[in-house]
């Protein structure tokens, strides 16, 4: 009893009455996805990415109906066909596929470095707003839900920023 009694002395001379502080804290969430598909840059983004990655997926389309095509004229004439013409022709099967994995590989690992370019601006403008927005309205913390991303398991729609974040980005409020 007595150590409690000591133990309550010692806390009250640390945290006297008034320094301490009840302090509230603001969660609120946005929707990261409804935020990238509204914004008109985003969406310009989307369509430039698009642009870019057309070129590449008909020239992937072209390879493979060449393959195919290889792979079906090779299967009609296997049997009319001596042993080094049947590995020439396997060789040339196999030469076109692993160019087209090639191309493939390399083709996205350069469309993931333009998607990167072009979209961490939007990212980092879509996070300042945020920021604005968490400031101005003082919330603590800023979840985000969306359709890949489910961290935040319930939420009150009242403190969904989504809204007041495009707001801020598209009209400048």
């Amino acid at each position: 009893m007595k150590q409690l009694s000591i133990l309550l002395v010692a806390l009250a001379l640390l945290f006297p009455a008034g320094r301490i502080k009840a302090q509230t804290q603001k969660i609120g969430f946005v929707n990261s996805s409804t935020i990238f598909n509204q914004l008109p840059e985003a969406q310009d983004a989307t369509k430039q990415l698009e642009a870019i990655s057309k070129p590449v997926q008909d020239s992937l389309d072209m390879m493979k109906k060449d393959l195919q095509a290889k792979y079906d004229d090779y299967q009609k004439k296997e049997p009319l066909m001596t042993d080094a013409a049947k590995r020439t022709a396997q060789q040339e099967i196999q030469d076109l596929q692993q160019r087209a994995t090639e191309f493939a590989q390399l083709k996205d690992q350069e469309l993931a470095k333009r998607r990167e370019k072009i979209v961490a601006p939007l990212k980092d403008k879509i996070l300042k707003a945020i920021a604005r927005i968490a400031k101005t309205e003082k919330y603590t913390y800023v979840f985000d839900q969306n359709d890949q991303i489910n961290i935040l398991l319930y939420a009150d729609p009242k403190d969904d920023l989504t809204n007041r974040v495009l707001d801020n980005l598209i009209r400048g409020k």
